[in-house]
């Protein structure tokens, strides 16, 4: 259960923070002075803490160099009133994970502490290649035991302490990021931070300043500056997810970057200098891109210094059974839904799928499973049809016509509150499962077709149920059948 400290001399802000995440799984401890917050963090090790600047036995960035001279790869966001923001810009240089101004906003305050909680598990939370067999059953683990998985194990260990760029290629869902965990963590910088940015899941527009930060007034909205995760993650490593999906603007101050470590904030003109680690992954062709004009081929060969090739699970048959048995472990004591028994033709239903979707599909698949499961057998009735079947069909016809008038009918008589945003979630499903079908699962030419990036569409594929395998279909076509 993650674990926030709260650190503030004012007994209503503390019981606030108390009130704000009494309905989640997060566990509060607070402390009113510095000396009581470094208390706490000797005895226990929160995931991440919110430090007030000014305190009554500490002013400015005391408090926060201190907590980073424990331990300096526990996220720490600064609460600063009024006229304070150019304290908090000076913690964010030196590492501090974000800043809030004064009064605190509910919505804005969970979003960023979700972030901050995902950040310190990616730091904290090994990523082993377990030596024994059977691996437990807790923990992020990349198992395998194939000829393919073995070499991946042997170039993390060629270049976790060779402080050099690192690019991790593969499908989606075969663990580009468990990869890069394992070269942080095995690493000279693994007691500095460690950021993960998903370039596909940031709008163009927004992906710069994320990077490298702005100046006050550099665009519509930028009231002041921000530091970027470039600068704040100084002397630590940046994992940059789907690096395929960046503009060429961002490219060539990525390109500088790995030259010659530095950049100018958005709308800036002054020359940052920073010391950061760079591993990237991609799920696309570079070569490909490259040849499209679509990737600078400079920035290629940068990246390109030592490539890990992840195999999909489609060509690790000897790990299949490995990673089923690993995954209902490990869901079924989260869960609390042992399984005793596996069903033999629950078992051939899992071997003769071809997994499109690597092992995240499989987790989901199983959890699912799991989920639906009544007693303490696992049968192939409690996993989806597509996996039942082992494929989906050939062709499949585009579903009926959808009634509007009566789900809007049907979600009034349920007393929805929320109708307005549930319409729209299922008519944004209803276009972009036709445009797939009508692509036959071609993302980028249904992405030029919505008039969408790639990977915002990959991003909407991922948030409405949608699978593509030999056709596609969503998880609200089954439903409604």
């Amino acid at each position: 259960m993650p674990m926030l400290l709260v650190v503030d001399d004012e007994p209503a802000i503390r019981h606030a923070f108390q009130r704000a995440f009494g309905d989640t799984d997060i566990t509060i401890r607070s402390a009113g002075s510095a000396v009581e917050a470094l208390e706490v963090l000797a005895r226990d090790r929160p995931d991440v803490i919110v430090l007030d600047v000014h305190l009554p036995d500490a002013t400015g960035l005391e408090t926060f160099r201190r907590l980073r001279t424990i331990n300096a790869r526990i996220p720490v966001i600064l609460v600063t009133g009024h006229g304070t923001a150019d304290l908090a810009i000076e913690a964010m240089k030196e590492g501090a994970y974000e800043y809030l101004l004064k009064p605190l906003e509910l919505g804005e305050l969970r979003a960023l502490i979700d972030r901050a909680v995902q950040s310190s598990r990616l730091m904290s939370v090994p990523a082993a290649i377990p030596e024994v067999e059977p691996a437990p059953p807790s923990g992020d683990l990349l198992l395998g035991r194939c000829p393919a998985m073995q070499e991946v194990y042997k170039a993390i260990g060629r270049v976790a302490q060779q402080d050099v760029t690192a690019l991790l290629t593969g499908e989606s869902g075969t663990g580009k990021e468990l990869v890069a965990r394992a070269i942080y963590q095995h690493s000279k910088r693994a007691e500095k931070p460690f950021l993960a940015i998903n370039c596909a899941a940031i709008p163009d527009n927004l992906l710069e300043s994320e990077l490298f930060g702005h100046e006050k007034g550099a665009f519509t909205g930028a009231e002041r500056r921000r530091i970027g995760k470039f600068e704040q993650a100084n002397g630590g490593t940046i994992f940059l997810d789907e690096v395929g999906e960046m503009t060429p603007l961002t490219q060539a101050k990525i390109l500088r970057l790995i030259q010659e470590q530095t950049f100018e904030r958005v709308g800036g003109s002054e020359t940052v200098r920073t010391d950061v680690r760079l591993i990237a992954a991609t799920n696309a062709d570079l070569e490909q891109l490259v040849e499209e004009g679509r990737f600078r081929k400079d920035l290629y060969f940068r990246l390109n210094v030592f490539t890990i090739n992840l195999p999909p699970l489609r060509e690790r048959e000897r790990d299949l059974d490995l990673l089923i048995d690993h995954f209902i472990r490990r869901f079924g004591q989260e869960l609390s839904k042992p399984v005793r028994e596996i069903e033999p033709t629950a078992m051939e239903a899992l071997r003769a799928y071809s997994w499109p979707g690597n092992v995240r599909e499989l987790q989901s698949v199983l959890k699912q499973a799991l989920l639906r499961m009544s007693g303490s057998a696992l049968l192939a009735d409690f996993f989806p049809d597509h996996v039942r079947k082992g494929s989906l069909p050939e062709s499949a016809e585009l579903s009926p016509i959808f009634d509007w008038d009566q789900f809007v009918s049907a979600r009034i008589a349920a007393s929805s509150e929320n109708l307005y945003a549930e319409s729209l979630e299922r008519m944004e499903r209803e276009v972009i499962v036709r445009v797939l079908k009508h692509t036959e699962g071609n993302q980028l030419q249904a992405a030029r077709i919505l008039g969408i990036t790639r990977g915002s569409l990959r991003n909407k594929i991922r948030a409405l149920g949608i699978t593509i395998a030999k056709s596609v279909w969503s998880d609200d076509d089954q439903s409604d059948s």
